[in-house]
């Protein structure tokens, strides 16, 4: 049988040409003026996830 990917960790995630998996931080969606302003500048550089997380989430998605 094909193998379902799944949607739900496909939106979240992106897997780069080298096999990193990125991902947007949290907290960075609304109230910004409320928030630090270098941790406003954190949130719109994306998040490298560890080894151990990424291969379960290239599991999830069919790479492996």
């Amino acid at each position: 049988m094909k193998k379902k990917i799944k949607n739900s960790v496909a939106r979240r995630f992106k897997v780069t040409k080298t096999g990193k998996v990125l991902f947007a931080h949290q907290n960075a969606g609304h109230h910004k003026a409320a928030k630090n302003k270098r941790v406003n500048r954190r949130h719109n550089v994306p998040g490298v996830l560890s080894e151990a997380f990424s291969k379960k989430v290239k599991r999830m998605l069919g790479y492996l």
